[in-house]
């Protein structure tokens, strides 16, 4: 009996040391994987929170970095209009920028997943080269098309008769050829990420609408959307960060003329902080893309952890 007693006092001190050993290993597994993960953490530090921090400090000195000013950098940027233009004008570049590229994307992301294997490796390539060339090459080409001698646009147009257009020379249109760009630039990237979200909708999604018969435009709605709802998410998301931030596209075709009604965050930051050494000012510039794309970032991210939460 006492034997029997003792067997058992061992067997359950073995099974309340068994928690304890996988809490340990638990322990000393997350322990590995920060290990892990601290040359990926230190290098977001140096080359993302660092310079963000010291952008801030920046933004707070006067002029010569002398004296420290708090605000007044950000409430005499508010106050000037030249930095409101530029404010709408952002807005407006990345909107609908980001908003064309979307809907291009989304088409022919739609268009390719409908060709055979074969074909669309071929199409797939052919359509990734404008997002693959970069930026600053492709948009020397684009100038050049623009240009006001030698526009092979205005050529085009004086071939049928038509006027030539001041593409780069008057506000309303430069901005169309700066938001051109950009959408030829992107649409690419919102091509791939929407066919590769196609081609995880389960084929069975689309029978059982089929049986049911749901149309085209019901398919689309009720089972394509819902299905690829956290990529279109994520992807606009992440374009309009990248839109907001643009430098290349608007400093080679217009340089912010005419009379700074292109100026976008980046490329005004530029002209104040180094063009004009009002470095301080130029960090005010560019930090105030900051709490328009945090807002828009926790409103995206909310609701693709809702979504997720809800299929899960």
């Amino acid at each position: 009996m006492a034997d029997g007693m003792a067997a058992m006092t061992g067997r359950a001190g073995a099974y309340e040391g068994r928690p304890n050993a996988l809490k340990r290993f638990a322990r000393r597994k997350s322990t590995i994987a920060f290990l892990m993960t601290l040359p990926l953490i230190l290098l977001i530090t140096a080359l993302v929170i660092y310079p963000f921090c010291y952008a801030l400090y920046l933004s707070m000195q006067n002029k010569r970095m002398t004296r420290f000013v708090g605000l007044d950098n950000f409430i005499f940027l508010i106050g000037r209009e030249t930095f409101q233009n530029v404010l709408w004008q952002s807005i407006i570049f990345a909107v609908s920028a980001v908003l064309a590229k979307a809907i291009i994307g989304f088409i022919l992301a739609h268009v390719l997943h409908a060709l055979p294997a074969k074909g669309q490796r071929k199409w797939r390539g052919m359509l990734l080269v404008p997002w693959v060339i970069p930026p600053a090459i492709s948009t020397l080409a684009w100038w050049w098309l623009f240009d006001p001698s030698y526009s092979a646009f205005n050529w085009l147009l004086a071939g049928i008769g038509a006027p030539p257009v001041p593409w780069l020379g008057e506000p309303g249109w430069a901005r169309f050829a700066v938001i051109l760009v950009n959408v030829w630039y992107g649409a690419p990237f919102f091509m791939i990420m929407y066919l590769a979200a196609l081609k995880s909708v389960p084929d069975q999604l689309y029978e059982a609408a089929a049986i049911d018969g749901a149309t085209g435009w019901q398919k689309l709605r009720y089972v394509t959307f819902p299905m690829m709802r956290n990529i279109i998410s994520i992807t606009v998301l992440f374009s309009l960060i990248v839109t907001f931030a643009n430098f290349d596209i608007v400093r080679i075709l217009t340089n912010g003329g005419p009379q700074d009604l292109t100026h976008v965050f980046a490329t005004y930051a530029f002209q104040v902080g180094i063009q004009s050494g009002d470095i301080p000012l130029g960090a005010s510039v560019s930090l105030f893309m900051f709490p328009l794309l945090a807002v828009f970032a926790i409103f995206v991210l909310r609701g693709v952890n809702k979504r997720s939460k809800e299929m899960a």
